[in-house]
């Protein structure tokens, strides 16, 4: 096999695995440590910190809390709570967060959507309880949605919505929308997975060293 072919080989595995490598070490992961009994995905999770992905459902005993720390941000995820995790955002299904940020995190419960109103310093308190969902802007600015409208909570005032909007059907009459069931759980994409990186380092250096065996080997028996 000729040299050229061999550098063009080389050329598109590193193309191809390490600006892989280079997006899962650069994913929304976030470092997640518990206090008290807590699940990720279903499987406990020890008190140490441990990676938390986008997708991760996230749960919590009533005698539990939890805390996600990512840069410009830090959520609290109160006891007796479930959330997905979800990059910039996280979802309750169930309980509540106290969230602080500089990043603009928002929180949603069903079709309620709270988010800061700038990226200055945020922080705000969320909980959803029976489909009451109640909202508290501590420090900071908030934007509401319902699903009927945008309203701004200003700082230092609480509200409270419905988690799901009414809509009206064909015949005039009003019905509860449905509330869509929280995504499947996921323990990170497949680029976001130390595995991941690890393959992808690996392949580097076989096809490298591969490579630099062919060229100190004679290409054939009559040309060195």
């Amino acid at each position: 096999m000729g040299k050229a072919v061999l550098r063009g080989m080389v050329s598109c595995v590193l193309m191809v695995v390490f600006p892989s490598a280079m997006f899962a070490a650069d994913s929304s992961a976030a470092m997640l440590r518990s206090n008290g009994p807590t699940w990720v995905n279903g499987a406990h999770v020890p008190r140490a910190s441990s990676a938390l992905f986008t997708g991760d459902l996230l749960q919590t005993r009533s005698d539990s809390v939890a805390n996600i720390n990512q840069p410009g941000s830090t959520i609290t995820v109160q006891a007796d709570s479930l959330i997905q995790y979800q990059g910039d955002s996280v979802r309750i299904e169930h309980g509540g967060v106290a969230v602080a940020t500089s990043r603009g995190e928002a929180t949603t419960a069903g079709d309620v959507k709270v988010s800061p109103a700038s990226l200055a310093w945020t922080e705000f308190d969320v909980t959803d309880v029976d489909g009451s969902v109640k909202i508290f802007a501590r420090k900071g600015d908030l934007m509401v949605s319902d699903g009927t409208g945008v309203v701004t909570l200003a700082q230092g005032q609480a509200t409270t919505r419905d988690e799901t909007s009414d809509t009206t059907d064909k015949d005039g009459k009003k019905r509860d929308k449905k509330r869509a069931g929280a995504a499947p759980a996921a323990g990170g994409g497949i680029l976001s997975s130390p595995w991941a990186i690890g393959i992808g380092g690996a392949a580097i250096v076989g096809v490298t060293t591969w490579v630099l065996v062919q060229n100190n080997n004679p290409a054939s028996p009559t040309q060195p």
